[in-house]
């Protein structure tokens, strides 16, 4: 891992994050704010997983992904927002080297987790909804265990390659990042190197891990409008509403908020669009998904009365 080095040649270990663009008399709601969204967000997720763990009728691939997709918003969110809540807190701004090119790893990781595990997740109402009969058959148990497996696999690769290409650049001009997080995209704009193999790697594994999902989810749920409207009933569009609308809801969020930040990204570095923008796909989107679960699924939400009734908490 190359040493960063400034222009007189001494060497410096950290960045500076400028953070969330608030006034300093805002500080403390804010951090309260922030603070009780990282709680909500563990423990709504936690207890999708324990609502999924606990009861037997949700032992099925939806909910086997959706636990799997609870545990990643945790980890994602938790990427961030603990940094972000200390420099708050301390009023500290500083990020070790060593820490920067972390938290680009892991949220690079987390955050290619959530897009595959999405794209199964429409995968699996696809076949539930097109092909009920071969449904059991089709997601298997084996199926389901290769998708989690290669979804952890290929997104560790692909954080894995941008992070060692992140490590090889140099840093001469400035250590000031613009952002409350380590974002890649914010510190190749920093980096005093040529950025373009970076940037040609960004461009390729970008259709890898966003565009080829978010095809085949929307192919998917194509397929799903199509045979709806084949034998349109008032019955089979509640049920495919029941099943589809919560991940529908979910998508919308998640790609909404990438497709705004990198996509049509902000001319002037520290343009405070992007980092709005950031907020919400990584600390608003995980905490709002367990209430869009719970809220919109009947079989979540008749898990947790009867847990309620039976007052059964324990495993």
């Amino acid at each position: 891992m190359t040493c960063m080095r400034r222009d007189n040649g001494s060497t410096f270990s950290e960045f500076i994050l400028l953070g969330l663009p608030i006034r300093p008399e805002e500080q403390g709601l804010c951090y309260a704010l922030f603070l009780a969204i990282c709680l909500t967000t563990v423990l709504g997720n936690l207890l999708i997983i324990l609502l999924i763990r606990l009861d037997s009728r949700l032992h099925t691939p939806m909910y086997f992904f959706l636990s799997h997709l609870a545990f990643t918003d945790i980890s994602f969110s938790s990427v961030t927002a603990p940094k972000m809540l200390m420099n708050m807190l301390t009023q500290s701004r500083s990020i070790s080297y060593a820490g920067c090119i972390s938290q680009v790893y892991f949220f690079l990781l987390f955050g290619c987790i959530d897009n595959l595990f999405l794209t199964s997740m429409a995968y699996d109402r696809y076949v539930a909804i097109c092909h009920p009969l071969h449904y059991t058959t089709i997601m298997s148990q084996k199926l389901c265990f290769l998708l989690v497996t290669g979804t952890w696999v290929l997104s560790s690769v692909n954080s894995l390659i941008h992070t060692l290409l992140l490590a090889h650049l140099s840093f001469l001009r400035d250590n000031t990042l613009p952002h409350f997080f380590c974002d890649l995209s914010a510190l190749l704009k920093l980096s005093s190197s040529d950025t373009t193999i970076n940037n040609l790697v960004i461009l390729t594994l970008a259709v890898a891990v966003i565009t080829v999902p978010l095809t085949c989810i929307l192919v998917s749920y194509g397929h799903i409008g199509a045979t709806i409207l084949r034998a349109p009933s008032m019955k089979g569009i509640c049920k495919a509403l029941s099943t589809c609308g919560s991940h529908l809801s979910v998508v919308a969020l998640y790609y909404g908020a990438i497709i705004g930040l990198y996509f049509f990204p902000s001319s002037n570095n520290t343009n405070d669009k992007d980092v709005i923008v950031a907020v919400m796909y990584t600390l608003v989107t995980p905490m709002l998904n367990p209430f869009i679960y719970s809220l919109r699924n009947r079989d979540m939400k008749e898990a947790l009365g009867n847990i309620l009734k039976k007052g059964n908490f324990s495993v």
